[in-house]
């Protein structure tokens, strides 16, 4: 279908070029040249656009976050190759973290006025470029230049893919659309110390920027093939103040708990990023709060169920991150683990998740609701994060294994349910502002996890003098893991603050082929939802 709908093109191309073929007026004639020559791609009809938004996205997604954690692992192999000490291969990581900071407040906006299909594919092949240029980079000062690059990408294509997501799929399908979200999400961060180590250890660390290139080049690839714009609000006058105050005050804020960890928290230039980020973020909310057309329209605060999921959520980003970034310290300078094991170990999370996460999404979500099933996967973590204090060096592997397999589990039951349920009752004129927002939570809060872990960890002195010789404080180690676990707790409790009957239109079972839906005459039967309509985009005019 593909390439013969290419072929009629190319045929109809060269017949207009040579003047052989007839169009009944010279308006015709422009006509058709434009729609040869235009941006919308050719059309099939085996590819879905709910099947091409969510290959692009989880695509973009899963190179995105697994960046944050494959690069960790490599950075003493640049610092060794680059011949720069500890402290300044960290700015590799800040740098990212700021572009990151940067550019999110304006991804809504950008994606209103250029087109949410352009601005994805376009940050998609920005962070790839980016990353091949990383691995090529020859001193610190380019890879740094490289990696904010990236920063930029990566800020764009996340928010501005949720919202393609959450277009595509409607009300009563947006948990199908979470477990596909659940995927990247969850699983590259895991596997990220996995191919971090094996690179490291085998290859060059050159190569965790490298495997970000073929991902990359399919995801644009099949996009640029299949992937359609989307019906999406008109943009406004850009507002300037809005985003100056947001994306410095961001950016200021990301700079100074990343670097704190490191450079103390009481250096001078930590101390002020975060005073004056605090004070720009505060005066962002002053001014969008009176603007006509605010660039972060913050009365999506007013949804009550999307104020409770995004609290949840910013918990759970500071606990999971923070404690996939503890586990793989706790496992090599605790444990004594290899940084392969270490990733090894890690991983069986990422399986679990994507088990547990068909069985909420079909079985157990649209029974119960997000609120029981987000307490419970949140008391689940912080169970199996206290669980953890207890592993010393005799441990089994296969057991912390098992363990971290089972934490799964409760990942699923916490990502999948707010990102299904946080949007139920957003309108589509705000889901471009929502999904911003949503995911620079998301980022601040895995920033901050990480921070304040590595604070607990630097305060509790994580190496020790033993008989003459440096030895691994377990107890610092293990006073982060109930650092997680209270963090944990924290988000269940803010997880029953939510109303299950605000989520009712997403509480709907799959519908069978050829049959009626699979909740009728079972649990939840009687239940109404209003209909739903898919918003994708109408077929192209020919």
């Amino acid at each position: 279908m593909l390439a013969r709908g290419a072929l009629v093109r190319w045929n109809l191309i060269r017949k207009l070029s040579l003047g052989n073929f007839r169009v009944p007026s010279r308006e015709g004639r422009d006509g058709a040249r434009k729609w040869l020559l235009s941006e919308r791609p050719v059309r099939s009809r085996v590819i879905s656009q709910k099947t091409a938004v969510a290959v692009v996205y989880a695509g973009a997604m899963f190179i995105a976050v697994m960046d944050q954690t494959i690069v960790n692992v490599a950075l003493p192999a640049i610092g060794r190759d680059l011949h720069v000490s500890a402290a300044g291969v960290a700015g590799t990581v800040i740098g990212y973290q700021v572009a990151v900071a940067l550019t999110i407040p304006a991804a809504a906006w950008l994606g209103d006025r250029l087109g949410p299909r352009r601005v994805l594919l376009g940050a998609i092949a920005l962070f790839t470029a980016a990353s091949a240029l990383c691995g090529l980079a020859g001193s610190l000062g380019e890879l740094v230049a490289f990696r904010v690059l990236q920063g930029v990408g990566g800020g764009l294509m996340t928010p501005v893919g949720m919202a393609m997501l959450f277009r595509a799929f409607p009300q009563a399908e947006r948990v199908r659309a979470s477990s596909i979200l659940i995927v990247p999400t969850t699983l590259a961060p895991a596997t990220g110390p996995v191919l971090g180590g094996l690179f490291v250890t085998d290859l060059t660390w050159r190569w965790v920027f490298y495997v970000n290139v073929p991902i990359g080049i399919f995801a644009l690839a099949f996009g640029a093939l299949f992937l359609s714009d989307q019906e999406h609000p008109a943009a406004g006058r850009f507002d300037v103040a809005g985003f100056a105050t947001s994306s410095l005050g961001l950016g200021l804020l990301m700079y100074g708990v990343s670097e704190g960890p490191d450079a103390g928290w009481a250096h001078w230039p930590v101390v002020a990023a975060i005073a004056v980020g605090a004070l720009l973020v505060a005066a962002m909310v002053a001014i969008e709060r009176r603007a006509a057309v605010p660039l972060l329209d913050l009365r999506v605060y007013a949804d009550r169920l999307f104020r409770s999921a995004s609290i949840v959520l910013t918990l759970t980003s500071v606990a999971f991150f923070g404690l996939i970034f503890l586990l793989s310290l706790y496992f090599q300078d605790g444990l004594h683990f290899s940084a392969l094991q270490a990733g090894s170990t890690i991983c069986p999370e990422a399986v679990g998740v994507m088990i547990c996460s068909q069985f909420v999404a079909r079985r157990l979500y649209p029974a119960i609701g997000p609120r029981r099933i987000m307490a419970a996967g949140l008391l689940l973590i912080a169970c199996v994060a206290a669980g953890l204090t207890m592993a010393g060096t005799g441990t089994s592997v296969w057991l912390l294994r098992l363990v971290l397999f089972v934490m799964g589990f409760g990942v699923a039951a916490v990502f999948m349910p707010s990102q299904a349920a946080g949007f139920a009752t957003v309108g589509a004129e705000r889901t471009s502002v929502a999904t911003t927002i949503f995911n620079a939570q998301r980022q601040v809060g895995g920033a901050m996890g990480v921070a304040l872990l590595t604070a607990v960890i630097s305060a509790l002195h994580p190496v020790q003098a033993v008989a003459g010789h440096a030895v691994a404080n377990l107890h610092a180690f293990r006073a982060g893991l109930l650092v997680c676990a209270a963090v944990a707790v924290a988000a269940a409790l803010a997880a029953l603050t939510i109303r299950d009957r605000d989520a009712a239109a997403t509480m709907v079972r799959p519908r069978p082929r050829g049959g009626r839906p699979a909740g009728d005459g079972g649990a939840g039967a009687g239940r109404r939802h209003p209909p739903q309509t898919c918003q994708e985009s109408p077929p192209s005019r020919s």
